[in-house]
């Protein structure tokens, strides 16, 4: 089996790769990314073919998917403080990007795995969120991420490709990268708390999210694509956990082994409040599928910033 990984030098994507390339019903992993927010030493010693292009360009989408039997679309331009500054450029990547990926796959009839986000239900107060719930993007990029499986499922519907659309949350872990000004939370805690500074919270910090290990989404990923898994409704990545901001600081100091500093900013425009995932959808189709726990999550996560040359002055590692 072949499979085209979009993104698949970023955080999530390179993760993922690992996992397919490291499986026997898998012959061959090539990764699309254009660079832009991925690195390509994330591939390093992998086995996985490295296409340094961008989604917009329908030649080199053509040629990689007219050679593989699945492609999982992760490539985006990620960050809701990014859509802000830059609302066009989030539209491009992450709604035309996408349509792109989908007419290279309705050519050959491939199965395609598409990323969506939590960011779609914006402010509906509901929880846990279920897929049924009315969308209400809060960001631009909350938009284009709607685009993103709207496209997906409107291309399984009108020309029965076979398609399954995600939308993840608070996906943490090994990879994802800290110290710019568009990182997500968790590894900023991380690089903060290593280098002795000060862990910033937007707001109160009681505001809750549903984090997931990247380890557990990569599982389902695969699963997804070693089983052809297709659904004509999207479906939550996560398994409902909800954790506020200051029990997340609380819990790093725990894994950490020693206290943190928290000071609090002004709320950021277009964060969520609460967000919790309905995961009945999700264990319906993937019954095998199971969480890692965060205190387990950050304990890998720490470990990885810990074994990294920047971190090198910081505490022993666990």
């Amino acid at each position: 089996m072949r499979v085209l990984v979009t993104g698949g030098a970023g955080f999530i994507g390179a993760n993922l790769c690992r996992e397919l390339a490291a499986r026997p019903e898998i012959d061959r992993v090539v990764a699309l990314d254009d660079l832009s927010t991925g690195r390509a030493e994330n591939l390093d010693d992998t086995g996985v073919e490295l296409v340094r292009a961008s989604i917009l360009d329908a030649d080199v989408l053509t040629r990689l998917v007219g050679d593989t039997d699945a492609v999982v679309h992760l490539a985006a331009r990620p960050s809701v403080p990014r859509s802000l500054a830059d609302p066009v450029a989030s539209h491009d990547v992450n709604a035309t990007g996408t349509v792109r990926v989908l007419e290279a796959c309705r050519r050959e009839s491939v199965h395609l795995v598409a990323a969506s986000s939590s960011s779609v239900y914006g402010d509906v107060p509901h929880l846990p969120k279920h897929e049924d719930l009315p969308t209400r993007p809060l960001s631009p990029y909350g938009a284009s991420k709607l685009a993103t499986e709207a496209y997906t499922l409107a291309y399984g519907a009108s020309f029965g490709l076979p398609v399954l659309a995600f939308r993840f949350f608070n996906v943490y872990g090994p990879l994802q990268p800290a110290g710019h000004a568009y990182a997500a939370v968790i590894p900023t805690f991380i690089d903060a708390a290593l280098r002795r500074e000060p862990l910033l919270i937007h707001g109160d910090g009681e505001q809750t999210r549903d984090f997931t290990f990247v380890g557990t989404v990569t599982g389902v990923l695969t699963d997804a694509v070693l089983r052809r898994v297709t659904s004509g409704e999207p479906v939550n990545l996560a398994f409902g956990t909800r954790v506020s901001l200051l029990e997340l600081t609380r819990r790093l100091a725990v894994v950490l082994e020693e206290p943190v500093e928290v000071r609090h900013g002004p709320q950021r425009t277009g964060d969520v409040r609460d967000s919790q995932a309905a995961d009945e959808r999700l264990c319906r189709l993937f019954p095998a599928a199971t969480a890692v726990p965060l205190d387990a999550g950050l304990e890998r996560t720490v470990a990885w910033f810990r074994g990294r040359p920047a971190y090198a002055g910081s505490a022993a590692t666990l």
